[in-house]
């Protein structure tokens, strides 16, 4: 299976001037753990996950001060599209997390995350798929 196959299309994405409050709403609204954040002033594409939420309120710092773009991690690993969920979840495991932005040759195109990819593997996922397809 691919990881196009597994991840999520329906992005959540964000600014870097953001509040961490207001993406924290956001994330929670559309039941995600990660967001890509685009800031159109640096042409950069980051990531933005529940982790560096929870990481800056336990640092006790103030959600409504601070924002995306000082909590973002810019370094990202991208996937491809036509990845397998094993080379997605080697990298995933090499680098210590949990979420991919997927990339093809125009820019993100979906998230895939460690619960996509437990997802399909999961037997009961593989009969539903394979019956529906």
């Amino acid at each position: 299976m691919l990881v196009r196959d597994a991840m999520s299309t329906l992005v959540l994405t964000l600014g870097p001037a953001h509040t961490l409050r207001q993406a924290a709403r956001l994330m929670s609204a559309r039941r995600v753990g990660a967001a890509i954040v685009l800031d159109t002033d640096t042409s950069g594409l980051g990531i933005l996950t529940e982790r560096d939420i929870l990481n800056s309120i336990g640092a006790d710092q103030n959600p409504d001060l601070e924002t995306v773009g000082a909590h973002t991690t810019n370094n990202v690993v991208f996937a491809a599209p036509t990845w397998t969920l094993e080379e997605a979840a080697a990298a995933m495991t090499h680098g210590g997390f949990r979420h991919l932005v997927v990339l093809d040759g125009t820019g993100p195109v979906g998230i895939v995350s460690v619960r996509d990819i437990i997802r399909c593997w999961t037997p009961a996922h593989r009969r539903t798929h394979s019956l529906a397809g």
